[in-house]
């Protein structure tokens, strides 16, 4: 048996998190704790795990400090010995977080390992897969270079989209819609970074893990279905900003210091100008409903 600690934060999602929550304790061959941090919703969702799960163990914010405030209050706590982040808009199968376990307990080298993640319509999630966004990587996205050229291993780098998405590969990091880390690694790495509100948080964790020896690895033998951004579309107007602050924490925190000063003016000047063409975008889309 493996002792799995699950923490899941929810934000208005009810009824994902109810549908989440059956199949994580429909799971075979594990052990399971399962945590839900609830932060700050408005809908039923506390009470639906009250009365429906007795069992989680229930986490109320008292204010919405994001996403890795609110998996930190749970990680503090958990005692599995494997943790998984995982999206209150997902669903496991029976034996995936048994097989994903087993395949870290057999490689204890690797610190953390993502599924496959698909969306409703079976889809690939690109997001389950990436290189991290160093300046050049970002540059090719932000200029959308990897979407015309998603077979290029130049241009195709931050989502792998010349990968095949049925193969087994090392990576740089996966998502945190469901992130499994070894617990003993991560007390030497240490907790989410608290700065990032919501987004990036998984990449800059994944970069931690590396920097401290560790394996990240894409295992799509596991195939998890995720309903994507059920949370995040309810404010669009916070998010989307939220979005590029995280790009500028993290190329601040990693890349900053050893990037010249042309490239780095043209990066602050690349983000600051999607930002505000994205809230032109949103402003004009919400007066034309």
């Amino acid at each position: 048996m493996l002792d799995v600690s699950v923490v899941i934060v929810n934000y208005n999602v009810a009824p994902l998190l109810v549908e989440c929550l059956r199949s994580v304790y429909a799971s075979t061959q594990v052990a399971l704790e399962v945590f839900v941090v609830d932060n700050c919703s408005t809908d039923d969702s506390v009470q639906r795990v009250r009365s429906q799960f007795p069992q989680a163990h229930l986490i109320e914010t008292a204010e919405n400090r994001g996403y890795a405030y609110a998996n930190n209050l749970a990680l503090k706590l958990a005692r599995g010995e494997f943790v998984v982040l995982l999206n209150p808009d997902t669903t496991v199968p029976p034996d995936g977080l048994a097989q994903i376990g087993a395949f870290m307990r057999h490689y204890p080298q690797v610190g953390v390992v993502g599924p496959k993640l698909v969306r409703q319509d079976g889809s690939l999630d690109l997001a389950c897969r990436r290189s991290f966004p160093t300046p050049e990587v970002s540059f090719y996205r932000m200029l959308g270079l990897s979407k015309l050229f998603p077979r290029s291993r130049r241009f195709g780098q931050y989502n792998l989209t010349y990968l095949d998405p049925d193969e087994l590969c090392e990576v740089d990091s996966v998502c945190g819609a469901f992130m499994m880390v070894r617990r003993d690694a991560m007390e030497k790495v240490g907790l989410l970074d608290e700065s990032f509100f919501m987004y990036g948080e998984d990449l800059d964790w994944a970069l931690r893990f590396k920097q401290m020896g560790w394996r990240v690895v894409y295992n799509p033998g596991v195939v998890v279905k995720h309903y994507k951004g059920e949370s995040s579309k309810q404010s669009k107007r916070k998010t989307v900003p939220e979005f590029y602050r995280a790009m500028q924490i993290f190329y601040k925190k990693h890349y900053e210091r050893d990037t010249v000063a042309p490239l780095h003016w043209l990066i602050v000047s690349a983000v600051q100008g999607r930002l505000a063409l994205a809230r032109l975008q949103h402003e004009w889309l919400r007066r034309g409903q």
